[in-house]
């Protein structure tokens, strides 16, 4: 299957997601898609930096999608800082200013501003590295094992 492929079979975000992981880990980030921070949240990219800053991206593929978003103010809490991802043609003025602003693409994306930094108390650090790594070990080993019915 090629990238082509899979694009035709993505959803927009999922896209977004796709390019906004590709550019980060140029920086040196790994990133997770689709973590829990808590019950009741599911962010679109958890990013893990070179220095242990934790980003937290939500990808908006239009209007309807950012205006339908009622809890990404609960996901502040969980990062150092906190970014939107949207394509080319998002109106960007809807965006709050104090978040950053990543423009993406199914290929790459780009960083147009930086989100104001709130750093994490140790605790939930600690907390976010443990949940971070657990999810990508899950990942990993349904990948590996298909069949495997992995927890929670």
């Amino acid at each position: 299957m090629t990238l082509e492929t899979d694009a035709i079979r993505s959803r927009p975000g999922q896209l977004l997601a796709r390019g906004v992981v590709r550019h980060l880990f140029g920086h040196g980030f790994v990133c997770v898609e689709e973590l829990v921070p808590c019950p009741g949240l599911r962010v679109d990219v958890m990013a893990l930096g070179p220095k242990g800053e934790i980003w937290i991206v939500e990808c908006k593929s239009s209007r309807a999608d950012f205006m339908g978003d009622v809890k990404w103010e609960g996901y502040l809490q969980w990062c150092d800082r906190y970014f939107w991802a949207v394509d080319a043609e998002f109106p960007t003025d809807l965006l709050p200013e104090t978040s950053g602003l990543i423009v993406a693409d199914a290929y790459d994306a780009e960083i147009l501003r930086m989100g104001c930094e709130a750093r994490l108390p140790p605790s939930r650090r600690k907390a976010m590295v443990q949940r971070f790594a657990t999810h990508a070990a899950r990942r990993l080993q349904a990948m590996r094992d298909p069949g495997l019915v992995l927890g929670s």
